[in-house]
């Protein structure tokens, strides 16, 4: 028994040293945390269950037999955040690069299937040089089977994955399936092919951190959310993330206990709106003062700006928001942000988090960039995204409204629950000059008739109250009981009970 003993304690003190102390000194020499202590900043204290920490590599070409570390270069196993259930992998660099394996494809798979059956959130760290090289086949074919998961658990359990280190290749796409990506500056990349490639095809000279790093995926490309200075600011901020996500799709969204009183009324929105409708206001201040304790998680701050989407909590209990900014881009729709907006909404539809929707926005961006790049596709993706949502969604007109972007933004038109509007709301096909233009072009010559024209125009339109008058508002009401309203509403819609037709999908356009 003793004999048996010491080797188990021989094989664990193994895997934990993973590539050994040079290589964990090197991994803390690039200012990186090794696998095993992510894990340790991740989860609660002592929380941390691992499986599968004997498992090896079976390869042996290229005298790989004579080189086998328990483990096979990937940390699997669950614990807790803050007391709530969580599978997590944690890619080992100092173990072959943290290079996959068909082994250690297995035994990600394996963990995803678990957290799929048990109905709790993945979260993976990747830290990797890519499929290893040694395998050939057989290590593609293990990252196919991780996607293959990917796949299956998207909508079922939030997946997370936190880029701290090179991700490159074929390894990019199982993040990319993700619901959601964090990177660290400067130690992190991703791209399909790298800069060498790219020079040798194209003759372009880009650096890793150009072509693929942190800022590059979170301002450019917005195939990341989120990019944090360091390793450990990356993985408190995941904390802070996953408490308000529902851990699957059986589950009720998270609730916390909360001293801000639902009723809170803020005074100072019913002054917010700026006199001069061309004047813009910061779309984070009414955030700021609606949600509990002023507490919003964006995600995506800095791609597409013109429109804001992250999670909040309303009486304790999450909510996803999404805002038209004023400040950027007058809070137009354009390809951007019709696409950031319609894949966080189709997120929260998936896991019953109820949508909420601040509206100001003078419609879609003209220009012949936009059409020619498809900004009809784009623009409906949004459209698609609110119109099949059937969790509960709650609209605030805030101030402008205008044509085809008014329907877009979760209108009553597209099954919205709660549609409100602030009385500085302007509701129309577009705004007074425009349309007066149009209207009645052949007094353009006559500005005292345009002026006039103009008045007449907005006395009828640049108001919520037709709008009400004819149901598509459901309460015009004022800018300081928002909070109020949002709060009342998301209670008597809690078991709302709303289905689509039966489908085997739907066909969004992509």
């Amino acid at each position: 028994m003793s004999a048996n003993i010491a080797e188990m304690e021989k094989r664990r003190d193994a895997a934990r040293m993973g590539g050994g102390q040079k290589r964990i000194d090197a991994q803390h020499a690039k200012g990186k945390l090794t696998a095993r202590e992510r894990i340790d900043v991740l989860l609660d204290e002592g929380s941390f269950e691992e499986v599968d920490m004997y498992v090896e590599h079976d390869c042996v070409d290229f005298d790989m037999a004579d080189t086998k570390i328990p483990g096979d270069g990937v940390v699997t196993g669950s614990g807790t955040i803050n007391g709530r259930l969580v599978y997590v992998y944690s890619q080992d660099f100092t173990v072959f690069g943290g290079s996959l394996s068909k082994r250690h494809a297995e035994k990600i798979c394996k963990l995803m299937e678990t957290a799929m059956k048990n109905g709790a959130p993945v979260i993976g760290m990747n830290d990797s040089g890519g499929a290893r090289i040694q395998e050939g086949v057989a290590s593609l074919g293990g990252y196919a089977d991780v996607f293959q998961r990917n796949v299956l658990a998207s909508g079922v359990v939030p997946q997370i994955s936190l880029i701290m280190g090179p991700c490159a290749g074929g390894a990019v796409y199982s993040p990319a399936i993700t619901d959601f990506i964090f990177m660290v500056k400067d130690s992190s990349y991703m791209f399909v092919t790298g800069p060498d490639v790219v020079k040798t095809v194209t003759n372009e000279v880009v650096t890793q951190e150009e072509l693929g790093g942190a800022v590059t995926h979170t301002t450019k490309t917005s195939v990341a959310d989120l990019a944090f200075e360091n390793d450990i600011e990356t993985l408190l901020a995941t904390r802070d993330f996953f408490d308000f996500l529902p851990l699957s799709n059986r589950e009720d969204v998270p609730e916390r206990p909360t001293d801000d009183p639902f009723d809170r009324e803020e005074m100072s929105l019913d002054t917010l709106i700026p006199d001069n409708a061309n004047q813009p206001y910061d779309m984070h201040e009414v955030l700021r003062k609606v949600l509990d304790e002023g507490d919003f998680f964006e995600v995506q701050p800095a791609h597409a700006g013109n429109i804001l989407c992250g999670f909040g909590r309303i009486e304790g209990r999450s909510v996803g928001v999404v805002a038209n900014q004023p400040m950027v881009l007058a809070g137009v729709l354009d390809i951007n942000a019709s696409k950031k907006a319609a894949r966080f909404v189709r997120f929260c539809d998936a896991f019953d988090i109820p949508i909420v929707t601040f509206v100001d926005v003078p419609g879609f961006l003209p220009g012949t960039a936009q059409e020619h790049n498809g900004i009809i596709k784009h623009g409906a993706k949004l459209l698609f995204a609110y119109a099949e949502a059937t969790v509960p969604k709650i609209t605030i007109i805030t101030r402008k409204a205008y044509g085809g972007a008014y329907d877009v933004m979760a209108s009553k038109h597209l099954r919205g629950d709660l549609n409100l509007a602030w009385p500085t709301a302007e509701i129309a096909v577009m705004g007074a000059k425009g349309a007066v233009e149009i209207i009645f072009r052949k007094d353009i010559g006559d500005p005292d008739k345009i002026a006039e024209r103009t008045k007449e125009y907005e006395d009828a339109f640049a108001n919520p109250f037709v709008a009400a008058q004819r149901g598509y508002i459901d309460n015009v009401i004022y800018p300081h009981s928002t909070r109020r309203r949002i709060a009342l509403g998301l209670r008597k819609l809690r078991n709302k009970a709303l289905e689509n037709p039966w489908k085997k999908h739907d066909n969004i356009p992509l």
